[in-house]
C-alpha cells in the first residue's frame, strides 16, 4: 500500500504545472474534445507507469538493500530538483495530422519518458519490489494532475498556486530525499 500512496502523492505533485499540463491544456483547447483528450491521457499514464514499474521490478532484484533505498532517494531528489526547474511550454503538437485520442495519447506517452514522475514509479517498483501498486498510483497521481486541466482548461492555472505548490514540493521532496539518502548511505 506504501507503494501505491508514495507513487500517488509523488506524480501528483510532480505534475503540478509542468510540460505534462500545457500540453494538456494545449490539447483540450484546439480538438475542444474532452472525452478524446481524458481517454488518451488514461492510456499513456497507464503505459508509462507499466513501463516504469516493469523495468523496476527487472532492476530491483538485482540490487541489494541499501542501493535499492539509495535508488529511490535520487528518484525523489530528482522529482524535486525537476519541481525547481523552470517550465517551458512544449510543441503543442499542431503539425500532427491525427485526431484528439491519439495525439494525445502519443504526445504524453513521448513527454513522459525521463520525466521525474516516471523516475519515482522506477524508484518505488525497485526499493518495494511491488509493480502493480507503483504503478497504480503513478498512472492514478498523473491522471489526477492532468484530467481537471481538461475540464477546467485555464481556470485551473488561475485557482492554484502553481508556484507555491512547486516550490513547497520541491523542499519536501529535496527534505525526504536527503533523507533516504543519509539512511541508505548509513550516515543517519
Amino acid at each position: 500500500m506504501d507503494a501505491l500512496l508514495l507513487a500517488l502523492l509523488g506524480c501528483l505533485l510532480g505534475e503540478i504545472g509542468d510540460k505534462s499540463q500545457l500540453l494538456v491544456l494545449a490539447l483540450a483547447t484546439r480538438f475542444q474534445r474532452n472525452g478524446a483528450v481524458i481517454a488518451g491521457i488514461v492510456v499513456a499514464a497507464i503505459a508509462n507507469a507499466a513501463l516504469s514499474a516493469t523495468a523496476g521490478a527487472w532492476i530491483g532484484p538485482m540490487l541489494g538493500s541499501d542501493p535499492r533505498l539509495l535508488f529511490l532517494s535520487l528518484s525523489v531528489l530528482f522529482l524535486g530538483i525537476g519541481l525547481l526547474w523552470p517550465v517551458t511550454s512544449p510543441d503543442p503538437l499542431a503539425s500532427w495530422p491525427t485526431g484528439a485520442f491519439v495525439t494525445t495519447m502519443l504526445g504524453l506517452f513521448i513527454l513522459g519518458f525521463g520525466d521525474g514522475p516516471q523516475f519515482l514509479i522506477l524508484g518505488i517498483t525497485t526499493h518495494s519490489g511491488n509493480p502493480v501498486l507503483a504503478a497504480m498510483g503513478g498512472a492514478i497521481g498523473v491522471i489526477a494532475a492532468s484530467v481537471p486541466v481538461v475540464l477546467l482548461r485555464n481556470r485551473i492555472f488561475a485557482v492554484l498556486p502553481i508556484r507555491a505548490i512547486r516550490l513547497g514540493g520541491a523542499a519536501l521532496l529535496l527534505l525526504v530525499g536527503a533523507m533516504l539518502a543519509l539512511s541508505a548511505l548509513a550516515l543517519v
